[in-house]
């Protein structure tokens, strides 16, 4: 082995090991202040709020309460927690109300007396609960901010007060917005090299091979010589996207940190995305297999006809669920493994705990590739399976 792969070796564990102690850093500083453990979401939600939080500091840390506070969306990006307080990036709030748009930044929130998480944006005061924003009811008791909490059938606590319709960019939000901007550095780059040289050099040599794989060993088999080409661009398009916020996921500070791949509404849009150009691009000979399958005895064919149109649904319904269950599953294992050190409340425990962390981290590296793979991959299937004439059905 030469030097310099003994360098990038060295190199690599180095960046790795930074990685998960980012990781472990961003976890005790939530452990660390159970009352942020919503970020900046630990309002009151009834009367004997204290005395539950009371109860939580004897019994010891809430770790789901920590892990879903580092899993969900935000309405800021929270860095760290600095002498038991919160910093964090605030980002801008956006709100239809019944008298019409009202924009301000998540820093305009803040906890009163009463322990309400209020603000006062364009003339009108709200309240957020758990993430999620409300108006705030008038109640001379509580200074005009106030949530109302009533239980639903099943006794469950519930939010009574209206909300506005949320337009915010949140933290999801602006990752998404990033990982564009990486995404259009990359090919934007790798088109100028190609203008420039013709051949592929720098950002260009490592992005080339990439859309070359896409394009024969995923497009071209699975979707066929006539018609390949056509989606090639919207195959490398949903591969690089995924896997750069897969990747920007697994950064534990800013700009990555979001768990964008791992929110349903994200992945529910790609997979429609999928369903909307497999019925879009779907011929008569695609149909004819649905509702009426060649060589099959009548009968039969009443039988599987409705199985085969729920089929055309679940397929991009089990994309949707896969990715959101493969990345936000690896966030969970991370995290847990970490919080074994603060449930067992001894340092030692974590020589087990960092190394199987570490462990998990390299696999989710590599999950996070594969799981973009499988999602173009499975998508090019449907679309070939659309788009095939009738003899190769």
């Amino acid at each position: 082995m030469t030097n310099q792969m003994k360098i990038g070796r060295v190199i690599r564990t180095v960046i790795l090991l930074l990685i998960a102690s980012g990781h472990i850093f961003t976890a005790s500083a939530g452990q660390g202040e159970p009352q942020h453990s919503h970020g900046h979401d630990a309002e009151s939600t009834h009367e004997n709020h204290d005395e539950q939080h009371a109860d939580s500091e004897e019994e010891g840390i809430n770790v789901t309460e920590t892990i879903m506070h580092h899993i969900k969306d935000a309405h800021d990006w929270h860095i760290l927690d600095w002498d038991g307080h919160p910093v964090s990036l605030p980002l801008p709030i956006i709100l239809w109300t019944e008298d019409g748009l009202v924009t301000g930044m998540s820093s305009a929130f803040h906890h009163d007396d009463h322990g309400h998480h209020v603000a006062e944006i364009g003339g009108q005061k709200f309240v957020k609960n758990h993430g999620h924003i409300y108006y705030a009811s008038a109640n001379a008791n509580d200074h005009g901010q106030h949530l109302e909490i009533g239980q639903n059938d099943k006794g469950e606590d519930v939010v009574l007060n209206d909300a506005p319709l949320d337009l915010s960019i949140t933290k999801n939000a602006a990752s998404l917005i990033f990982s564009v901007f990486v995404i259009l550095i990359l090919f934007l780059g790798a088109a100028k090299a190609y203008r420039s040289n013709g051949v592929p050099k720098g950002l260009a040599s490592f992005i080339e091979p990439l859309v070359v794989f896409m394009r024969d060993e995923v497009a071209r088999p699975n979707i066929g010589e006539k018609r390949y080409a056509a989606f090639v661009p919207y195959l490398c398009t949903l591969f690089f996207f995924i896997w750069i916020n897969n990747m920007l996921g697994l950064i534990p500070f800013i700009p990555g940190g979001a768990n964008t791949t791992g929110n349903i509404a994200v992945t529910l849009v790609l997979a429609a995305f999928t369903l909307i150009l497999v019925l879009v691009n779907s011929n008569g000979a695609y149909w004819k297999h649905i509702f009426w399958m060649p060589g099959v005895p009548v009968p039969v064919r009443l039988l599987l006809a409705p199985i085969e149109l729920i089929g055309v649904f679940t397929k991009p319904f089990a994309l949707m669920i896969r990715l959101f269950a493969n990345m936000t599953a690896g966030h969970i294992v991370i995290l847990s493994l970490i919080s074994l050190i603060f449930i067992f409340e001894t340092e030692f425990m974590a020589i087990a705990s960092v190394p199987l962390t570490l462990f998990i981290f390299v696999i989710k590296v590599l999950v996070a590739l594969l799981q973009a793979y499988i999602f173009a991959l499975l998508t090019a299937l449907f679309i070939g399976q659309a788009v095939a004439e009738d003899d190769h059905h």
